[in-house]
């Protein structure tokens, strides 16, 4: 009865963020990409299992013993010279317990506060921050479970607010077939205080609550792995509401319209790296929602279409990432990673 209920509610749950717009919520840096190589994979992959242990931002399962004392740092040149990262260590617990703690941040820069007299006011500043607990465990030789709790914090001027996020996730692998597979439910969770209040209290706003599905299949007898990531799957319609039709008030904006196949692409992810062996690869992947919204008609890009590799250098994983998001806006990312248990004497 109690796994009834539980279950019932899970699902009603869900259903409730399923029906929020596309672009809604709050948090949103959440989603960026938390090291080169998943920005080369177009922004999230939560199947691959591959030792990297950045992967375990995206789908806890992924943490594994292979990450004891290994450390992964990664920074960004966003767009308009904003600047994001994240870092993590993860280490063994007794047993089958597995362990990380890491930091995702954004920082958009310092601003000139001015008045509605244009007069100066002071520089402003605005962050986000996230700390992520990660936990995994293996059930089995092939399945492993894990979970992430995430505070989180943001301030923008004098605006501040506090929230909690939660990750569940589950990862199977099949090394012997060299396939692997990934099930996420990302950024459960709510405000704890919104940026302002009104006459009906603090004003709350939904998180970015995502279910993805992801499976990698590396070729038996080539030097190549393929990756599908399916996102937003609680939610079929990813419309964002027009607003290039002349109008006097919103409620005339139309909704953009979007047929089957196209909206079936843009849940998809899809990636391809060439992996000859353990100290180096090359990846290239296609977000067919990022090319859609951002592309820009009459022009010719590479929008939606991310690239990257990494090398082991010495002791150290050192990774680069490119994402095209418009003719002329591409965003830069580095990542490098080691093991603290290579520098053993």
């Amino acid at each position: 009865m109690l796994q009834k209920s539980i279950l019932v509610a899970l699902i009603s749950f869900i259903s409730m963020l399923g029906f929020s717009q596309a672009g809604s919520s709050v948090y949103s840096f959440l989603d960026l990409p938390v090291s080169s190589r998943i920005a080369a994979l177009g922004g999230t992959n939560i199947s691959l299992r591959d030792n990297d242990l950045s992967f375990a931002f995206r789908n806890p399962a992924l943490l594994t013993a292979e990450n004891d004392k290994q450390i992964s740092l990664s920074m960004a040149n966003y767009l308009a010279d904003i600047q994001f990262g994240s870092a993590m260590y993860g280490f063994h617990l007794k047993g089958k317990n597995y362990l990380a703690v890491g930091i995702q941040y954004i920082d958009y820069g310092t601003f000139d506060g001015r008045d509605e007299l244009n007069r100066e006011m002071g520089n402003f500043e605005a962050k986000d921050m996230a700390l992520n607990v990660v936990y995994a465990r293996p059930l089995t030789e092939k399945i492993t479970v894990g979970g992430t709790f995430k505070p989180i914090y943001s301030v923008f001027e004098s605006y501040t607010s506090y929230g909690v996020a939660l990750d569940a996730g589950a990862s199977y692998s099949d090394p012997k077939n060299y396939f692997s597979a990934g099930l996420v439910f990302r950024n459960m969770g709510t405000q704890l205080k919104g940026y302002y209040s009104n006459e009906d209290g603090q004003h709350y706003e939904p998180l970015p609550f995502d279910i993805q599905l992801g499976m990698s299949k590396k070729l038996n007898h080539a030097p190549f792995r393929f990756s599908l990531t399916l996102h937003n799957l609680q939610q079929w319609k990813l419309n964002y509401f027009s607003t290039n039709e002349s109008s006097t008030t919103i409620d005339e904006y139309n909704v953009e319209q979007i047929g089957f196949v196209d909206m079936a692409f843009r849940h998809t992810i899809f990636g391809v790296e060439f992996v000859p062996g353990k100290n180096f690869y090359l990846a290239a992947s296609y977000n067919h929602r990022r090319h859609n919204e951002l592309k820009m008609p009459g022009f010719k890009s590479a929008t939606g279409f991310s690239f990257g590799g990494g090398i082991k250098l010495y002791k150290f994983q050192v990774g680069f990432g490119a994402s095209t998001f418009q003719t002329g806006n591409v965003a830069y990312q580095f990542s490098i990673a080691t093991s603290l248990n290579q520098f053993k004497m």
